[in-house]
């Protein structure tokens, strides 16, 4: 159990609300330094922020010295920069408003020799204040974040075995940062119907371009968001006739009628004697359910699990 305590560490969202609301804001800027300068890629994929062994990172950014790259380094919580020029820079993570914040970032980018340029406001939180006004100092929780990381990191491993037994089109596992999510997403290969937009400071044509072919979605919530606990989602666009009313597993899952989707509580899967199965089971039977009810041509899109150095038969 103190293996399975230190690999599904406990995350309880009210404890940490204020930092979390906080890393949420500072996730933003560094996702949107990468959003202004990588050309786009479907469904957004571009802009998003991927666990590393010590965090999360941009990846390398296109920038004026051949390229950067950001990283929040949750171990010693700090934010790293690195360039291709062979610069480094990094400043601590602690408590400081979401302004000192936005001008660490900023003054990293031009000391690495990049474009210190990115929009200015959040996306997708309620309190739209820009970043470089936004001067109330936030908390900062080494050990809540430091949780939160371990809990991303044996996510991560499940959402990825789940991504090997897909043939289709399926997305990196990768958080993104405007509803700061962890996010897993498997796509039919079937035009989906036009968007109807309207995601809270969220421009229409991002929405519908990220969903312009049906597809079915999995996740994790450190919380918020209308949920105040961490849980895993999944949801179908565009759901088909009966998904909210399927069955799926393990007992503790269900489907939110306010959200459109269905939740599982992380503490469901953390108190689990296996939480990679109890997970898994959650993620297949979600997406057997838009599949199965969707009509997704599945014998051509479905493989077996992958295995380490075992080709897969054809």
């Amino acid at each position: 159990m103190a293996h399975t305590a230190e690999q599904w560490p406990d995350i309880p969202y009210p404890a940490w609300r204020d930092t979390c609301s906080a890393l949420h804001l500072y996730f933003q800027i560094i996702g949107k330094y990468r959003l202004a300068r990588t050309p786009w890629v479907n469904h957004s994929w571009h802009a998003t922020l991927y666990p590393n062994a010590r965090g999360f990172t941009t990846g390398l950014v296109p920038d004026r010295p051949g390229g950067i790259e950001l990283s929040f380094d949750l171990i010693a919580h700090r934010v790293v920069g690195a360039s291709t020029e062979g610069r480094q820079a990094s400043f601590p993570l602690e408590p400081m408003s979401v302004a000192a914040f936005h001008a660490h970032v900023l003054e990293l980018i031009e000391f690495l020799g990049g474009t210190p340029e990115m929009d200015d406001h959040p996306n997708e939180v309620p309190d739209q204040i820009p970043f470089e006004a936004d001067l109330n100092e936030r908390p900062y929780d080494a050990d809540a974040v430091h949780r939160f990381f371990k809990a991303c990191l044996s996510i991560s491993t499940v959402f990825y075995k789940f991504r090997t037994s897909f043939l289709g089109k399926v997305s990196p596992i990768h958080l993104f940062w405007g509803s700061f999510d962890l996010a897993v997403t498997r796509f039919s290969g079937r035009r989906a119907p036009l968007h109807p937009g309207g995601v809270p400071s969220l421009p229409d044509a991002v929405t519908r371009e990220a969903y312009s072919h049906e597809v079915s979605s999995a996740g994790f919530w450190p919380g918020g968001g209308g949920v105040d606990f961490p849980a895993f989602y999944s949801y179908a666009y565009p759901a088909p006739p009966g998904y909210a009313d399927t069955k799926v597993a393990p007992h503790a899952a269900y489907f939110d009628k306010t959200l459109g989707e269905f939740l599982l509580p992380y503490d469901a899967v953390r108190r689990a004697e296996d939480p990679v199965a109890t997970l898994l089971a959650f993620l297949d039977t979600t997406y057997r359910a838009a599949a199965d009810l969707g009509n997704w041509d599945c014998p051509n899109l479905e493989c077996a699990p992958g295995e380490p150095r075992r080709p897969r038969i054809v």
